[in-house]
């Protein structure tokens, strides 16, 4: 019970952060969260945790406030943008995982006590990556352009709801089918994988539903912020 109603709070308080960010920085503070959200997104996913009684990893909120932060981006300042901001999260990630690979090759001090954490943690990282790096790719551009498909037919702001349901949710489960088939099938049972399949897409389709009125906020915010 306590994941269920801490994780709605862990939910607030990342989809909060990203609107401060925005409003102090502008669009620049988006394209720093989308650096932020990928290489934190990455590493929470290492951990797995039992929600509504079954089997799921961390990072689905931190992830999804990356498909927000395209769509806020694509909503105000246009497909570009959003595409350059795919394209810094796909760089940030590359360079995470290049960089730490090379720090774990140094040899430790006697007296220290880090390596054996971060080898657990980043050991996985680079197969974690493959899959995050593959998956985010397919899915944050189909969400780009559904997002700029439904943009054209349903262009009010009262429907921002429609295109921003509607591209992630879709581009979500590209996401959570080519990530999780990468990152983990092989590494746990046939079982275990499909249920980290299902609860990571559920718990997705409720994060994009919960980020909704943060889109709505954040389209209020002036456009030269920062």
């Amino acid at each position: 019970m306590f994941n269920i109603w801490f994780g709605l709070i862990f939910v607030l308080i990342t989809f909060s952060c990203l609107l401060i960010m925005y409003r102090m920085f502008g669009r620049t503070g988006l394209f720093v969260w989308i650096g932020i959200s990928t290489i934190l997104a990455n590493l929470q996913v290492v951990k797995t945790i039992e929600i509504f009684g079954l089997t799921a990893t961390l990072g689905n909120a931190m992830y999804g406030t990356a498909f927000l932060v395209t769509d806020i981006l694509n909503e105000k300042y246009g497909k570009k943008e959003a595409q350059k901001a795919v394209w810094l999260g796909f760089f940030t990630l590359i360079v995470m995982t290049i960089i730490m690979q090379l720090a774990l090759l140094f040899q430790p001090h006697p007296d220290d006590f880090a390596q054996e954490s971060l080898a657990t943690i980043f050991g996985i990282i680079p197969r974690i990556a493959i899959g995050s790096l593959a998956a985010y790719l397919v899915s944050q551009f189909t969400d780009v352009y559904i997002f700029t498909y439904l943009k054209k037919k349903f262009p009010s702001d009262s429907q921002f709801w429609i295109r921003n349901n509607g591209s992630t949710m879709v581009s979500q489960l590209l996401d959570t089918l080519v990530f999780t088939s990468i990152a983990f099938l092989g590494e746990y049972p046939m079982h275990i994988w499909f249920e980290i399949f299902i609860t990571t897409y559920l718990l997705k389709w409720v994060i994009s539903l919960m980020d909704t009125p943060f889109g709505y906020i954040a389209k209020r915010f002036p456009k030269n912020m920062g």
